[in-house]
């Protein structure tokens, strides 16, 4: 009997595109943001917002702020604008 917590594949869209498959639990801000902008990685001065709806419980909704998690929830939705500032 394993301890380790199996990794499920849940299905998320972002910005009402196509679904993106994740293998996690949580997803943080920076792998939402690469969704949608591949080449955010090249560009972290960058700033966007991103928010959700569809998630868990107790947190079905909300803003995923630069550096944070959100637990991933599959239908969960994701949406991310460039705020312009940099």
């Amino acid at each position: 009997m394993s301890n380790l917590k199996e990794k499920k594949e849940v299905t998320i869209i972002v910005n009402g595109g196509e679904p993106h498959v994740v293998e996690k639990d949580e997803i943080t801000y920076d792998e939402v943001v690469t969704i949608a902008f591949p080449d955010f990685p090249q560009h972290p001065e960058r700033t966007y917002s991103v928010t959700f709806e569809r998630g868990h419980g107790n947190k079905p909704a909300g803003i995923l702020s630069p550096g944070g998690t959100v637990k991933v929830k599959d239908g969960m939705t994701f949406k991310v604008k460039h705020t312009g500032q940099s």
